[in-house]
C-alpha cells in the first residue's frame, strides 16, 4: 500500500479517536477494471479478529465464495452493497475481496478503510471523504451515526483508577528504588498493586504505564520475546553473540531497530504479511533473517495489555540525593486499533529495543525485547486518547 498523504493520515486519527476499528485497502486500476482487489495480510487479519472470515480455512474455486453485506458511505448517503471474499482456483488461491458497486466509489490508488460493525463491512474512501467535518456536524449523518454506534464506552473503573492518582498526586512520592523502573514500580507500590511479571493489565482490567515526563521518550508497549521454534537463532544468547559489544566490564547489545532504518549493528525490521510474520535480519548475508515473531501473537499481546490504558507522567524531583515523583498527567486510551500496529511497524512509527546483556556470572539476561511506539503516535494506535490533570 502507498504511503498516506497528510489528509488521509488526519482523517485516520479522526476515526481512531473515536473508537473505530478498521484496516486499510488500495485498488488499483487494473483491480478496478477487473473487479478484483488482493485480501491483504492486514485485511486478512483484521477479518479474521472481527469474527468475519477467515481465508485460511477456506477452500479454491467459486462453490466455496463467502458473500457479507456492506455499506459504501458518502458524504450525506449511503449505498448497500456486497462483499465477496474467495480464493481462485488459478495459482495458490491468493486471497480476494470485492465490493459491489466500488468503481463508481473509488478512484485507482484511494485509501479506503474497511470498518467490520454490526454484521457488515462498512466502507470509507479515505481519500475522498471529508471525515472529520462529517463526525463533528452538527447535523446527523450516516458516518456520524456510525461512530456514536460504535463509541459507547464506560467509565467507572477509570474513574475510580483516577480519583486513586489524584490523591497520590497531591505530594511528591520518594522513589523506592534507584532504576529506570522505579516510577512505575513506586507508583504501583502507592496505589496497592503487587509488583510482579503478570503479563495481565494492573488495576481491574486498565494497564497503568509510568515514565519520566521528558519530550521525546518513547513509550514501552509491552515485551515479547521472539518465535524460537521458527527462528534461525534460539535464544537470546546467540543474538548477544552474533552482535553484542564490549562497554566497560559488560558484554551487551542496547540498541534500537526499525524497519526504516539499519542500525549500527546492521539490524532491521520487516514485516513480510504474506506470511504474518515480523521477522529481525541482519545485512550480514551469511545470517540474515534470524528471528521471527508471529504478528498474530503480537496482536494478542496488545490486546492484553492495553485494552485500556492509563500513561501516567512523572515529573522528577531531586531533594537530599534523593529521587522523588510528582505525578501530574494520566493519557487514557482505550481499545487499540490492532490493525493499525502491522503498518505503523512497516512505518517505524513502532521500533523494537533489545536490552541483553551477559553478566558476571556469564548468564545472559534480557530485559525485552521492548515493542515501544513514539510519543506523539498514540493516537494512530489507541482510541480515544484523553487527558486528566491530577494536579487540578
Amino acid at each position: 500500500m502507498r504511503p498516506l498523504t497528510s489528509d488521509e493520515e488526519a482523517k485516520l486519527k479522526a476515526l481512531t479517536e473515536n473508537s473505530v476499528s478498521l484496516t486499510l485497502i488500495e485498488p488499483t486500476e487494473t483491480g478496478l477494471k477487473k473487479s478484483i482487489m488482493d485480501a491483504t495480510g492486514p485485511v486478512r487479519s483484521y477479518l479474521k479478529s472481527n469474527g468475519f472470515h477467515d481465508y485460511s480455512l477456506q477452500l479454491q474455486g467459486p462453490d466455496y465464495k463467502v458473500v457479507i453485506d456492506a455499506v459504501l458511505y458518502d458524504d450525506h448517503a449511503i449505498k448497500k452493497s456486497r462483499t465477496s471474499l474467495y480464493r481462485p482456483k488459478t495459482k495458490k488461491g491468493d486471497p480476494r475481496i470485492w465490493f459491489t458497486g466500488l468503481t463508481k466509489y473509488a478512484n485507482p490508488n484511494d485509501i479506503l478503510a474497511l470498518v467490520c460493525f454490526d454484521g457488515k463491512i462498512h466502507v470509507l474512501n479515505l481519500t475522498q471523504l471529508p471525515v472529520r467535518a462529517l463526525i463533528n456536524s452538527v447535523v446527523l449523518n450516516p458516518l456520524k451515526e456510525l461512530v456514536e454506534e460504535i463509541n459507547g464506552t464506560e467509565n467507572a473503573v477509570a474513574n475510580e483508577l483516577l480519583q486513586m492518582l489524584k490523591e497520590i498526586a497531591k505530594k511528591p512520592v520518594p522513589s523506592l528504588v534507584d532504576a529506570d523502573t522505579s516510577v512505575g514500580r513506586t507508583l504501583e507500590t502507592a496505589l496497592g498493586i503487587d509488583i510482579n511479571s503478570s503479563k495481565k493489565p494492573d488495576f481491574k482490567g486498565i494497564e497503568l504505564k509510568s515514565f519520566r515526563d521528558k519530550r521525546g521518550n518513547r513509550k514501552t508497549l509491552f515485551a515479547q520475546v521472539p518465535d524460537w521454534k521458527l527462528s534461525k537463532f534460539k535464544s537470546s544468547a546467540e543474538i548477544l553473540d552474533a552482535f553484542g559489544y564490549e562497554r566497560g566490564d559488560d558484554f551487551k547489545l542496547y540498541c534500537t531497530v526499525s524497519s526504516i532504518t539499519t542500525n549500527s549493528q546492521g539490524l532491521s525490521l520487516r514485516v513480510d504479511n504474506d506470511i504474518n510474520q515480523l521477522l529481525e535480519y541482519s545485512d550480514q548475508k551469511s545470517i540474515g533473517d534470524f528471528v521471527v515473531w508471529s504478528l498474530e501473537k503480537l496482536h494478542k499481546r496488545l490486546l492484553e495489555k492495553h485494552r485500556e490504558t492509563f500513561w501516567v507522567a512523572a515529573e522528577t524531583l531531586k531533594e537530599d540525593g534523593k529521587e522523588y515523583f510528582q505525578y501530574k498527567e494520566v493519557e487514557h486510551t482505550k481499545k487499540p486499533i490492532v490493525s493499525q500496529f502491522d503498518l505503523l511497524l512497516d512505518q517505524g512509527v513502532i521500533t523494537l529495543d533489545h536490552l541483553i546483556k551477559r553478566n558476571s556470572k556469564n548468564r545472559v539476561v534480557e530485559k525485552g525485547p521492548l515493542f515501544k511506539i513514539k510519543p506523539k503516535s498514540l493516537d494512530l494506535l489507541f482510541p480515544p486518547s484523553l487527558k486528566y490533570d491530577l494536579l487540578n
